[in-house]
Parts: C-alpha cells; sequence; structure tokens
C-alpha cells in the first residue's frame, strides 16, 4: 500500500512535485519505469491503454508512448532520456500533444528519484513544465490526476510482480 503525499505541489510555473512510498524494494520500482513492458501496463491515467510503449534506455535514448483514452483518441508522447542512474534517479524530457505542423504544445523535464528504506521506497516525481502553449492547458489542469493515477496503477502491478 502506498502513503500518498498531498503535498502535491504545483509552482508558479505549473511545475507539480508528487510524492509516493510504494511497498516494494527500489530495484522493482525503478524497473517498472525502464522496462517497457512493465510501463505498458501501468503508464497513463486510469481507463487509459498503451497502444505503444518504447522505451530505449540510455541517455539520449529515446521514448514513445501511444495512449489510447477510452473515447478512442490517441495522445502520443515522445521524449528522450536524459539521464540515468540505476536505481536511483531517471531524468527525462517529453513533449506532448503534436499540432499539424509537428510542433509540440506541452514539454516537461521529469525527474524521478527512487530513495530505498528498508523493503519500501520513496519516490519523488517532478515534472517542471518547460513550455506549455494555451492549446494545453487542458492537459495541465489535469497532470495532477493524471499522474496519480498512474502511481495508482504502478502500485497495483507491483503487488503482482
Amino acid at each position: 500500500m502506498s502513503a500518498r503525499n498531498n503535498l502535491a505541489t504545483k509552482s508558479a510555473k505549473r511545475d507539480l512535485i508528487i510524492n509516493r512510498t510504494f511497498n516494494a524494494p527500489r530495484e522493482r520500482v525503478f524497473n517498472a519505469w525502464v522496462d517497457q513492458k512493465l510501463m505498458a501496463q501501468w503508464w497513463g491515467p486510469k481507463w487509459f491503454k498503451n497502444t505503444v510503449c518504447e522505451l530505449d534506455v540510455r541517455p539520449g535514448g529515446s521514448i514513445r508512448i501511444d495512449m489510447r483514452g477510452p473515447d478512442g483518441t490517441v495522445y502520443p508522447m515522445k521524449g528522450i532520456f536524459d539521464e540515468i542512474v540505476t536505481p536511483q534517479w531517471l531524468v527525462s524530457t517529453s513533449s506532448a500533444l503534436e499540432d499539424e505542423n509537428g510542433n509540440f504544445q506541452l514539454e516537461n523535464l521529469n525527474t524521478v528519484t527512487f530513495i530505498g528504506q528498508d523493503k519500501k521506497t520513496k519516490l519523488i516525481w517532478h515534472a517542471e513544465v518547460l513550455k506549455a502553449t494555451s492549446a494545453s492547458e487542458g492537459a495541465l489542469e489535469g497532470m495532477e490526476q493524471g499522474c496519480n493515477q498512474s502511481l495508482d496503477r504502478l502500485e497495483e502491478l507491483l503487488t503482482k510482480i
């Protein structure tokens, strides 16, 4: 069972920091973030399914996740792994909401820190918004809820692996 820290915070720039503790060892939690078969099972808000989940887990390696919403709409996300220190942290840049000209309307720098605490893991997810256009307002409004739903799904998966 996780302990959700209700102090998820947003800065004036609309950054988001979420703290979660998982009842699983750090290596297992980290692995769920870097194994594409595992990530495909938990990434995204409740009721979303990942039709594509490709991870090239190395500095400079790519990320591609296509999430299908309950209404059938596909939401592609692309990114790059910037830094990986196994099993301590992951840093990646992600881009979403591509317009008809190939320009992304939302870009984040994600830093995920994994802190081992006995047989548990404290996870700190900092999503720093680098770019947000008016077209990304809805996504920004739902970012905290979507991230927490992803982590709820991760928590459930960790009880099975």
